[in-house]
């Protein structure tokens, strides 16, 4: 195995790999938003799954509320607790819960580590470059396809502002 950003030999054959060796990028965006991720999927060659390991600490969230239109994400706790806001209830898991957050499920998803330690999780999910996402807080819309975001409250009618009708 080659000691590069992914496990593709000299041959170009994505070959096994131990998690270890796949390098932490750390995430940070003001006070509440803060995880650690290793792309395991994208590191072993993956373009249509998304698998990586999280670590989040103590009082952050990984993300803002959310739910995709066409993928499909699932996440599996290995170690601490987290609480699972799932649109107006909130989850308590511990080490070995699963949630599956299916594709067009139009309620908010979000996890926040109100523990003491470190929780470390695996989230798997598709990478639909077409996905739409919806910020369920905000009310931002993300389009995947164009890397762009909408109020959602700016929307049209189909045939709004059309020049002769």
């Amino acid at each position: 195995m080659t000691e590069s950003a992914n496990s593709k030999n000299s041959e170009g054959i994505f070959e096994p790999f131990s998690v270890e060796t796949v390098p932490w990028v750390d995430f940070t965006l003001g006070e509440r938003f803060a995880c650690r991720t290793r792309a395991l999927g994208e590191f072993g060659g993956g373009t249509h799954v998304g698998v990586c390991v999280e670590e989040l600490a103590p009082g952050k969230s990984d993300c803002p509320a959310h739910y995709h239109h066409l993928e499909e994400e699932h996440l599996y706790l290995l170690e601490g607790t987290l609480s699972l806001r799932l649109g107006e209830n909130t989850y308590s898991l511990v080490a070995g819960s699963y949630v599956c957050f299916p594709a067009g499920q139009k309620v908010g998803h979000s996890i926040m580590n109100n523990g003491n330690t470190i929780a470390r999780y695996l989230v798997i999910g598709e990478r639909n470059p077409n996905d739409v996402i919806v910020y369920t807080d905000s009310g931002r819309v993300g389009v995947r396809l164009t890397g762009e975001g909408y109020r959602k409250s700016a929307t049209m009618e189909y045939w709004e502002d059309e020049k002769g009708v």
